[in-house]
């Protein structure tokens, strides 16, 4: 999109969400404060109750599709609809933790180093689908929440939280205190994710698609899985992005224990 996104100080604890479901979405979550509904005239006629969106929405404004674009970039992007609101708050480890007692199972996702904001997006969708409710990233080495995320996320970063940590390593360790079994993924190993029993409470680990996990993080992992494949040698097809591995390893303890 072409507006800068920066936050000024006026639009600090605010973001841009854009695409009609995740706006859809982040309208329904009470949690949040939104500030200004912005919608292509193109649109008008799937908003019957306007007084309905002025009711949760401070201000609420209808421009004409070619003003809209061009101000906010292609409509490929944004879909005629964007909306500006609050950042929702994010749970801390310990809460994260807390909560999980009170369960039979849970499974949690950390990514190592994982920086693209649309696979992000897309294992938000995967672990929502799923009813995994927590992804883990390094405060350093993974980007904030951004437009480009949230529409990804399609309406999953209303029940997924986001956490950002100083520390995978030490975060690992306090979930394996609380009983969790640290689940890493790497291509170098020789056991299945589908030849294996799931721990009712799990961490999975996912690397980037470049280096894979670091060398600390495996160390840490009480097991290593893949994910069957196989692969197209002729035209160098040799693995799934890591939005795709998540999703099929989301899945398989989602039979186990769903």
């Amino acid at each position: 999109m072409r507006q800068n996104y920066k936050k000024s100080k006026k639009n600090k604890g605010l973001i841009d969400i854009f695409g009609f479901h995740a706006v859809n979405a982040a309208l329904k979550n009470t949690k949040r404060i939104h500030q200004k509904l912005i919608i292509s005239e193109n649109l008008r006629t799937k908003f019957n109750n306007i007084e309905h969106l002025k009711s949760k929405v401070n201000e609420v404004n209808f421009v004409h599709n070619n003003k809209f674009n061009k101000i906010y970039g292609n409509e490929k992007n944004h879909q005629g609809i964007i909306l500006r609101t609050s950042i929702l708050k994010q749970p801390s480890i310990d809460e994260v933790i807390i909560k999980s007692k009170e369960k039979k199972s849970e499974l949690v996702i950390m990514l190592d180093q994982v920086t693209d904001p649309q696979n992000i997006g897309s294992i938000m969708r995967s672990c929502a689908f799923f009813n995994c409710r927590t992804i883990i990233v390094s405060k350093n080495k993974a980007p904030d929440i951004t437009s480009s995320m949230t529409k990804a996320a399609s309406g999953a970063l209303e029940i997924v939280n986001y956490i950002k940590v100083n520390n995978l390593s030490r975060v690992i360790e306090k979930f394996k205190k609380n009983n969790f079994w640290v689940v890493g993924f790497d291509n170098n190993s020789k056991d299945f994710i589908n030849n294996v029993q799931l721990s009712n409470k799990c961490l999975m680990i996912f690397g980037s698609e470049s280096t894979g996990l670091r060398k600390l993080t495996i160390k840490t992992c009480d097991q290593i899985l893949k994910i069957p494949q196989k692969s197209n040698n002729q035209f160098e097809i040799e693995s799934l992005n890591v939005a795709n591995a998540c999703s099929i390893a989301v899945y398989e303890y989602y039979k186990i224990h769903g």
